[in-house]
């Protein structure tokens, strides 16, 4: 990355959680910065307003001129845009200093020193966890999140001081292994991205060539019981956690009355009373996982007691958007089984005798063909499923996969339904449950706002 000589980086994908964490990177750096993106949406409306030019057409035309001085311009994209793209095309074709998202973040972490979090699930919740108890601490932090974090509003900090840098690690892709990590956490292994990988073995593997980019002084920090296996260099310490087992792990756990608190138990020193922000179960090892790290960096045991409890969450993670004695309504990007079956347990844990009802729209043909017995299984325990259509992304449909597959595998004499999107807010004004529950990581969230402004006024909660 010729930084040296770049005074504009474009964007393809710019609205991407992710890419929109460079772009504010960029930005902040001084650099004239502008992109493409299908669609508007509230990401890329805070972009334009800070200062980036966005457009919405595929459509060289549209790209300003001081974005196609090749000497210039470094061009960044996603592996999600297609190869035929026109833009991405033409920028290939003109020699252009063309980067994938991933390049540059591997860029950062030979740069800084890299805290990565990967793995299937948990890695955006721990990621932004890490970097809040950094950021609050004497050790400050920057941070490339996939997610919005509510503490801070946005999904990118810098620091003018540490040069730790907190990076979600995406195995989709390959993307990870463009990393070099100084420590990195791996939360779960469990098999996705088979459109990407082909069997449960390929992607294993991924992980055990990422678990080799660690650098030769740093530290992997690995959720116990995985089935990959790890392969470090020499001088590379490992230590495991899980939620009650391992060189990290909970102890004394005290569940009730809306609160969970527990005490942290730590090769470098226990700390007691360790109370969750975010009060759901699947975050005492999500919160485990992020103080490892924040104390193998230099964060007080008081530093990190303050910065558990003050942890606001992520947008669309166990986002409580109502939370009354008659509603309660979140939103969760849960889109893998093992997710959805995570997220459900915990939300049971916590309404115990509640009726729980879900609105679940599946994400990509693919995997919900290697996974509908799968994805049943986790939604049959909840007392009442709304399934949508198949949200395609990046897909084109699969001959017989469709929302009935997982439908069928349902527990029998679970309440079932089969719904469009456009029926969603049919479901809020109707529906006769406790608590419900937002699923998925398509356009679902779309109807997050609706869906709460429904319920409150249903409920007696409108102002």
């Amino acid at each position: 990355m010729k930084t040296a000589v770049i005074d504009s980086v474009y964007f393809i994908g710019a609205g991407g959680i992710g890419m929109s964490a460079l772009l504010r990177f960029f930005l902040a750096k001084g650099y004239q910065v502008g992109g493409y993106d299908k669609t508007p949406s509230e990401l890329t409306e805070q972009l334009k307003a800070e200062g980036a030019f966005i457009h919405y057409e595929d459509d060289i035309n549209w790209v300003p001129s001081c974005f196609k001085d090749k000497e210039k311009t470094l061009v960044v994209y996603t592996p999600a845009i297609p190869a035929e793209h026109g833009e991405l095309t033409y920028f290939r074709e003109q020699g252009f200093n063309l980067q994938k998202r991933a390049q540059v973040l591997g860029f950062l972490t030979k740069e800084h020193r890299g805290l990565c979090v990967a793995g299937t699930h948990g890695k955006t919740t721990t990621s932004t966890m890490t970097a809040h108890l950094l950021q609050q601490s004497h050790v400050g932090c920057n941070a490339f999140l996939g997610g919005i974090s509510k503490n801070y509003g946005t999904n990118y900090l810098l620091s003018d001081d540490s040069d730790l840098v907190v990076i979600e690690a995406d195995e989709f892709d390959r993307s990870f292994h463009w990393l070099r990590p100084y420590m990195s956490v791996i939360t779960a292994t469990d098999p996705d991205h088979l459109d990407i990988y082909g069997t449960k073995e390929a992607y294993l593997e991924s992980f055990r060539h990422y678990t080799t980019l660690i650098q030769p002084t740093g530290v992997l920090i690995i959720h116990r019981g995985l089935e990959m296996r790890a392969d470090v260099q020499p001088g590379v310490k490992v230590y495991d956690y899980a939620r009650e087992e391992g060189d990290f792990h909970a102890e004394n756990i005290r569940i009730g009355g809306g609160e969970i608190v527990f005490d942290f138990v730590s090769p470098l020193g226990n700390i007691k009373d360790i109370k969750l922000g975010v009060p759901v179960s699947i975050n005492i090892e999500n919160g485990i996982a992020a103080m490892a790290l924040a104390q193998l960096n230099g964060v007080t045991a008081e530093e990190i007691r303050r910065g558990m409890e003050t942890f606001k969450g992520v947008d669309r993670r166990f986002d409580f958007k109502i939370k009354t004695d008659k509603v309660v309504f979140l939103s969760d990007y849960a889109h893998h089984p093992n997710e959805i079956d995570q997220s459900v347990k915990s939300i049971r844990e916590l309404y115990q005798d509640k009726k729980i009802a879900a609105i679940f729209q599946p994400h990509l043909y693919t995997r919900t063909r290697d996974f509908y017995k799968d994805f049943a299984a986790a939604l049959s325990l909840l007392d009442e499923v709304y399934l949508c259509d198949i949200y395609p992304a990046r897909e084109q449909p699969i001959p017989g996969v469709t929302s009935q597959i997982i439908y069928d595998n349902l527990r029998p004499g679970i309440e079932k339904h089969l719904i469009h999107k456009e029926d969603i807010p049919d479901v809020a004004r109707n529906g006769q449950f406790d608590v419900l529950i937002s699923l998925g990581a398509g356009d679902v969230e779309n109807y997050v706002s609706q869906i709460t402004e429904i319920l409150n006024h249903r409920y007696g909660q409108s102002r």
